[in-house]
């Protein structure tokens, strides 16, 4: 879309889904680096939701559910995780996943973040890792966990912090944007990596949403691998924004903004490996 279009939320959704549907498959191949790359902040993000064991815990834009799995585990058996994502293909990895770990308290839904239709006040958690900033309307999003949590029960939502504090998905966003003839967009239009990023916004939108007791923090997330194309690698693979970039180019074009993405990302190679920094915001609130 360029900046003379009107916003379709419904056809951004249409493309979304289809872009994670196909980015499912590498993600889910690409689990356990993202396991690594995310632990410290997952793990925050399930503390800040306060999931005890017997919570009943819904999961928006579950993804192909690794996060999922992590708050099974702290639930128990006698609790339950309902992992939701507008993309039935990724979801399908994570209730394969929830299975072949013997996880019987994780259940799946189709459901776009915006319209989860859920019963209110009926879940006593809620997670979104990574998830929100891709909503069109993330106010809406969040107006929808409001109805379907208990009083008195906590939402917390992970997205990516400043354009800046993110180097590696700048340069691989900027790189793909040159070789397909496209401008850097506004950072923070809906929908997009870094639409939550600015100081203060997603505070605003947990409070405009009824949301209390809010708290924003910044989280470290450095992504380590063994080198900068294995990184280029994930993202080709794995990244639906990247991906959907890629796809309009032509197949000497597309090798091009690979070769050029991994040259610029290898300034993060140390003696041990490649090193790319990410900094994530963590966002909690009370209904």
């Amino acid at each position: 879309m360029n900046e003379n279009e009107a916003f379709d939320p419904q056809q951004f959704k249409a493309e979304a889904r289809d872009s994670w549907s196909r980015a499912a498959i590498g993600w889910n191949v690409h689990t356990p680096q993202i396991r690594r790359w995310l632990a410290n902040a997952t793990s925050a993000m399930l503390d800040a939701a306060n999931i005890l064991p017997g919570s009943c815990v819904v999961d928006v834009a579950a993804g192909a559910g690794d996060q999922t799995l992590d708050a099974a585990r702290r639930v128990g058996p006698n609790g339950y995780v309902l992992a939701t994502d507008i993309s039935p293909n990724i979801l399908h990895f994570a209730a394969t996943n929830a299975r072949g770990h013997g996880f019987d308290n994780v259940q799946t839904m189709v459901a776009d973040a915006e319209n989860l239709n859920l019963p209110a006040a009926s879940f006593d958690a809620a997670i979104c890792r990574l998830g929100l900033m891709f909503c069109p309307d993330p106010k809406r999003s969040l107006q929808e966990i409001h109805h379907a949590l208990k009083p008195g029960s906590r939402v917390s939502v992970l997205v990516y912090s400043q354009v800046e504090r993110n180097p590696c998905l700048a340069i691989v966003m900027q790189t793909a944007l040159e070789y397909a003839g496209l401008p850097w967009p506004d950072p923070y239009m809906p929908g997009t990596l870094f639409s939550l990023s600015r100081p203060g916004d997603i505070g605003e939108l947990f409070a405009s949403a009824k949301f209390h007791d809010i708290t924003t923090s910044a989280i470290p997330a450095a992504f380590s691998l063994p080198s900068a194309f294995a990184y280029v690698e994930f993202i080709r693979t794995s990244t639906s924004s990247v991906m959907r970039l890629l796809g309009m180019l032509t197949p000497s074009a597309r090798e091009a903004a690979l070769l050029e993405m991994e040259s610029r990302l290898r300034q993060f190679q140390t003696p041990s490996g490649w090193e790319g920094p990410n900094e994530l915001l963590l966002t909690a609130g009370a209904r």
